[in-house]
């Protein structure tokens, strides 16, 4: 009974990465057919580098680069302000709090990432934006900074709670050994304990980098969505997950704004997968030394 259960078991998490290997191949085939098509009547090289992003123009311009760089402001500023913030919370939840208190943080940083994310837009927008406005004295509070706080604010659970599993998963033998040969307990955290749990901390980095790159709510509502090239975090932007959600409702299906769209798609479609592979080639590097 068993070993047949432990088969039936062994089958349907077998079908299960099956089928997602599946669908995440049928996605990419979907993109590419109808993205392919668009590149090849607009041109690559005009589509990647053009600046200028207006589908309803005469003629109509859907130059990609501004939302690509809008999209790379809003996820740098964001993990700039998440990993350490989320790093030292980890630490600091796994190894110094005491330990009738550990769950009772854990759970409500998870709680965090809980909250829909139109919800958090609407709080960035009538609380964060006007005091971005007044403190720097901008224009608009709807800049790339405000969308990068309360992306940072989103990600900060998926680091918190992955990178305290991997700082807890580290051997105690690896602490005690430590201390054992006379290290302080901040020498422990920062040399032993950190370096031990690194590959699980990248895991949590580039998952928070994910969610972030991903989001559309948030950067609809507070990145100001004005398709420019912006030269500083506090000016407007918008994203490629805005556009296409923004957009997509107002074309007409097998038009070349539609195809755009799919483009712009199979071109974070492949962001992503590159920002998966880069990580997976340095946790291989840091599980192998």
């Amino acid at each position: 009974m068993k070993k047949a259960l432990d088969f039936v078991v062994e089958k349907i998490v077998f079908i299960c990465g099956i089928a997602s290997i599946i669908f995440v191949a049928l996605i990419f085939f979907f993109l590419f057919k109808e993205g392919l098509s668009f590149l090849k009547d607009f041109g690559v090289l005009k589509f990647i580098g053009g600046r200028f992003w207006y589908p309803s123009s005469s003629p109509t311009l859907f130059g990609v680069l501004p939302l690509i760089v809008g999209s790379v402001f809003v996820t740098i500023g964001a993990c700039v302000i998440a990993v350490p913030i989320g790093v030292m919370t980890a630490l600091f939840i796994s190894e110094i709090v005491p330990k009738g208190i550990r769950d009772i943080l854990k759970s409500l940083v998870e709680l965090i990432a809980a909250i829909p994310s139109v919800v958090v837009g609407f709080i960035g927008m009538i609380t964060l934006v006007p005091l971005v406005k007044g403190i720097f004295n901008l224009p608009t509070g709807l800049t790339v900074f405000s969308s990068s706080i309360m992306l940072a604010f989103m990600a900060i659970p998926t680091i918190v709670t992955i990178s305290e599993d991997a700082i807890r998963s580290v051997p105690w033998q690896y602490k005690q050994g430590a201390l054992a040969l006379g290290a302080t307990k901040w020498q422990t955290l920062r040399r032993i304990i950190l370096k031990a749990a690194m590959p699980g901390i990248i895991a949590a980095v580039m998952l928070g980098i994910g969610r972030v790159i991903g989001e559309t709510m948030v950067v609809m509502m507070i990145t100001g969505n004005s398709a420019h090239i912006p030269h500083s975090i506090f000016e407007p932007a918008r994203t490629m997950t805005a556009t296409i959600a923004a957009e997509m409702g107002e074309t007409v299906r097998g038009g070349m704004h539609y195809k755009s769209l799919f483009a712009i798609g199979l071109v974070l479609f492949l962001i992503t997968f590159f920002i998966n592979f880069i990580a997976d080639l340095f946790l291989g590097k840091n599980k192998n030394t």
